[in-house]
């Protein structure tokens, strides 16, 4: 079986660094926990487990002596509260999602509404409407076009979880244009994820079947799978080789492997290491 590695997957500079952070970490003395799961790889967050670095889900959980923050950063209140309990932090927060939430709260300042485009429930998108109310303002979040609500003003602030699919908000600023609602936008989608969902969509034409490696609860992992599943003639996401499954593959010559920003490249080995030998 021929197997092709997509020229961009894997980790990011991002997740890069909150992995080397909280390396840097492991063997400590002290007592270490990530504020939130590190990154959304349940491996990676269960090898750090078997390194002592474990996590703290709330404020409430925190017992240690260094508390990492997580890669998809926090609201403003956490960090005072942090800085409020006597603990060494080591801020892990892609300098991408920093970015993003410093936009949310400069549009909030300036007395915007701010339209957080993302998931509802991920940690940075609930930072990034934090960041816009401790700002001084409101948000909205919007995943779909149906979340725009109908009594928008007549300009708006934008801001774009990192990971997000570029057409979400060219659609997104496509119907605030047709309300003649004027958007000052702030492109805060990450270039890796764009170079990665770029890459998977340009080697799924060329393949029999694309391979997604990662974590299922990350969601730039997910997006990559929904893209390759649309474009490949069929698609499969696994976090780890012992998930594939050699009858999909029978008859199969060529197979494409991409992977979330969140998967370190001994993950992606291990997958291509697996299909290879059959």
């Amino acid at each position: 079986m021929n197997v092709v590695v997509a020229d961009h997957a894997g980790t990011c500079y991002g997740v890069q660094r909150a992995l080397d952070l909280a390396n840097d970490q492991a063997g400590s003395t002290s007592r270490v926990q990530t504020f939130g799961p590190l990154i959304h790889n349940p491996t990676v967050v269960a090898r750090l487990n078997e390194q002592s670095i474990t996590v703290a889900e709330s404020l409430d959980d925190i017992d240690a002596d260094t508390v990492i923050i997580r890669s998809h950063g926090v609201e403003p209140s956490v960090r005072e509260a942090l800085e409020s309990i006597k603990v060494d932090v080591v801020d892990a927060t892609c300098p991408h999602v920093l970015r993003a939430q410093k936009a949310a709260y400069e549009l909030a300042r300036s007395g915007l509404l701010v339209v957080v485009v993302g998931e509802r429930e991920h940690p940075e998108v609930r930072a990034l409407c934090a960041w816009a109310v401790h700002g001084g303002g409101d948000y909205v979040v919007v995943s779909c076009l149906e979340e725009i609500p109908d009594d928008l003003p007549s300009t708006v602030g934008v801001v774009v979880q990192t990971t997000q699919h570029r057409h979400l908000l060219e659609d997104v600023l496509q119907e605030l244009e047709r309300r003649c609602v004027v958007a000052q936008v702030r492109d805060t989608i990450c270039s890796a994820t764009t170079n990665r969902q770029s890459s998977a969509l340009e080697l799924s034409g060329n393949v029999e079947c694309m391979v997604v490696v990662g974590g299922r609860n990350s969601s730039n992992t997910r997006r990559l799978f929904e893209l390759c599943s649309e474009a490949a003639p069929f698609a499969v996401l696994v976090e780890s080789p012992d998930e594939l499954d050699r009858s999909l593959f029978e008859g199969i010559d060529i197979v494409g492997v991409t992977a979330g920003a969140s998967t370190p490249d001994d993950q992606i080995e291990a997958v291509v290491d697996c299909l290879r030998s059959w």
